[in-house]
């Protein structure tokens, strides 16, 4: 048995891709037919998807709070979190940037015209912006739980880890409770990586056969040039930052890191790759856990490169393609409130939609590209997410080598 678990473990990067394959193709051979095998790939993706989700914001939670206290000292706590923020600040900058940029250079959006549809979104204010502000520290945390609220989660167990640092020896039997559910947490999760092929698989066919080859064709250049830069963007600012700051090999870093990737891709959601992304960081990457239950729990909330990529590409995409001109000023002014909008914004499919919808109303676009946009937003999200979860990962390889802390 242990000897099918390593074979498994060792081949379940070739087993994801394949199931990630087999699910497009699956997808496309299913649109408009056979409703039965499409409702039976949705009922399981959707069993798949919740087992992922039934221990995250546990498992968030007992990391980061077990994260500090075995680190045992506040300053060094605060080092890792400032220098990861520093990080996630500093690359979203140059996204940013490459979004503000790119989409000029090329004329995304030139000559491409479409039918409007309707939404029901409603885009998100700045009132929401100053909640989300005024509501870091959760009032009522057992509803941070319930509600899913990601970032009220991170405060409030960052609250905890410094509280039982600072009461000492009084709160090692709390400790100890929270470490226990820790490990029941990544042994459940564990299992569940076992499905991840199959999961990945179910989750991609309705997600195919629901946009159709019709609306994947129409915008191919246009999510082509996406892509180009998503990855493109991974390869040379990540890459770069493993190989000079985290002094590791880059070819290593993005094999050690594929199955996180491909289950980012496939599953649209950062959160639910966090078991995942430990796993390859403190198994192949020889990274510390004190320094992954700060860094990715933190990544996954408030690391929005792609995203704001994303918001850029599309955002000029409409406006072409409706005949709008969005001067400079108001792209830079977008870019910073999309920052503000991202820290936040729940890690999973779809989570940013209402956020293209103030950028959008911001941009002056008309409401009804809110309908085209939601139609593609899955097979964006999905590129997106994917290069979101491999910064997360980088930013653990650059603290690595930033801050020389033994192995669990």
């Amino acid at each position: 048995m242990k000897q099918i678990y390593a074979w498994y473990r060792k081949h379940i990067t070739g087993a994801i891709f394949v199931g990630l394959i087999l699910g497009i193709c699956t997808g496309l051979f299913l649109a408009g037919r056979f409703g039965l095998i499409l409702t039976v790939t949705s009922l399981l993706g959707g069993i798949y998807m919740n087992a992922l989700n039934l221990m995250i914001f546990p498992l968030v939670f007992c990391s980061i709070v077990m994260g500090i206290c075995s680190i045992g000292n506040i300053r060094t706590t605060g080092k890792i979190t400032g220098s990861a923020m520093i990080f996630f600040l500093s690359t979203t900058a140059l996204a940013s940037l490459a979004g503000l940029i790119i989409p000029r250079l090329i004329h995304l959006g030139k000559g491409v015209s479409f039918e409007m549809a309707t939404s029901d979104i409603q885009a998100t204010d700045m009132s929401n912006i100053l909640d989300t502000i005024k509501n870091l520290i959760p009032s009522n945390p057992i509803a941070a739980f319930a509600n899913g609220n990601m970032l009220q989660v991170l405060v409030f167990a960052v609250i905890v880890g410094f509280a039982l640092i600072a009461v000492g020896e009084k709160g090692n039997p709390l400790v100890k409770v929270i470490d226990s559910l820790n490990e029941v947490c990544l042994k459940v999760i564990s299992t569940v990586m076992y499905f991840t092929p199959i999961g990945v698989f179910c989750t991609i066919v309705p997600v195919v056969e629901a946009n159709g080859t019709e609306t994947i064709i129409s915008l191919a250049t246009q999510l082509i040039i996406l892509y180009i830069a998503f990855f493109g963007f991974a390869i040379i600012v990540y890459g770069l930052a493993v190989k000079i700051i985290g002094k590791e090999s880059p070819v290593r870093f993005f094999k050690a890191i594929m199955p996180a990737a491909l289950n980012a891709f496939g599953t649209c959601s950062s959160s639910a790759t966090i078991p995942i992304s430990k796993q390859c960081m403190e198994e192949d990457m020889g990274v510390s856990n004190q320094i992954t239950s700060i860094a990715i729990p933190l990544g996954a909330t408030v690391n929005m490169d792609a995203v704001s990529i994303l918001m850029s590409f599309m955002i000029m995409f409409f406006a072409n393609a409706c005949g709008i001109n969005v001067s400079v000023s108001m792209m830079v002014i977008i870019l910073l409130a999309n920052v503000l909008l991202s820290v936040g914004t729940p890690g999973i499919p779809g989570g940013a939609i209402a956020s293209f919808a103030a950028l959008a109303t911001m941009a002056g676009l008309p409401a009804g590209i809110m309908g085209v946009y939601i139609s593609i937003n899955t097979l964006c999200d999905m590129g997106a997410t994917c290069v979101n979860v491999i910064g997360d990962l980088a930013c653990c390889v650059v603290l690595k080598e930033k801050i020389k802390l033994k192995k669990d």
